[in-house]
């Protein structure tokens, strides 16, 4: 067996959202590494250039491309700037995600429900559908959808946010079924805790650290590029006969 292929994206065209820092940002460097094509979408057109650019002077072929995910008009621009650069779409990374709110579930106004559920469920729905034409034309198109350990078992404090992330899970498990025909395979990862500017609020919290540490078998807080390289095993030929699954790396919190 070849080896040296299993987890490689030579040729493929990945599309990252939420990719300008943290988790996304993890994802597009091991992509590019990987030998994929990469477009890095958040909202601001300068943090993408710049990122864009560090990764090309390591000789990998990035874009970046401006998208408010929560605005539905946005996507479809995205998609057709993706196709226009690099020829077709392989790897779709619904990553971005939204969490305006933290505290009690009756402090969440309608206002913080709907741009959670605009930017953690709508959009994935709607870029997916979006990518499905150019998915059906790959070899070997992969979705991939970043929920959290929230999803499976409500956090504190991050209570609309949880709920989005759980039907992100279900919506997953929708879209695996029904487009296992053609082909394409759709799947979630859960992060546990993971040090990001997103989740500061949590790892910079002395009280909710203490508890985690006392429930984590691994005790510490997670990268990344721990993110990235399960990522790397759903886009890659690593992951064929993988579909509608849901991996947590979360340091075992949820065992």
């Amino acid at each position: 067996m070849d080896l040296s292929s299993l987890f490689s994206l030579d040729g493929k065209v990945a599309l990252i959202t939420g990719a300008s820092k943290g988790i996304g940002l993890s994802i597009a460097t091991i992509f590019a590494a990987a030998g994929a094509k990469v477009v890095l979408s958040s909202r601001k057109q300068d943090d993408l250039d710049r990122e864009s650019a560090k990764l090309n002077t390591k000789g990998y072929s990035t874009k970046g491309i401006a998208c408010n995910v929560g605005n539905m008009e946005e996507l479809k621009h995205l998609v057709d700037e993706t196709v226009a650069t690099f020829g077709g779409i392989d790897i779709l990374v619904n990553n971005a995600a939204a969490n305006p709110v933290f505290g009690p579930i009756h402090h969440t106004d309608i206002s913080a429900f709907d741009k959670i559920m605009d930017v953690n469920l709508k959009a994935p729905f709607e870029l997916s559908k979006l990518c499905f034409p150019h998915l059906i034309k790959s070899a070997s198109p992969s979705v991939i959808n970043i929920s959290s350990i929230g999803g499976l078992s409500p956090e504190p404090g991050l209570g609309i946010y949880s709920v989005s992330k759980a039907a992100l899970i279900s919506m997953t498990k929708v879209f695996a079924k029904e487009w296992g025909e053609a082909k394409i395979r759709v799947n979630a990862i859960c992060p546990g805790l993971i040090q990001t500017k997103f989740s500061e609020a949590l790892w910079s919290n002395d009280k909710i650290m203490a508890m985690m540490m006392k429930q984590l078998p691994i005790k510490r807080v997670g990268t990344p590029e721990e993110i990235g390289a399960m990522a790397l095993f759903l886009a890659s030929p690593a992951s064929t006969y993988t579909t509608g699954s849901v991996f947590t790396a979360d340091g075992g919190f949820t065992i």
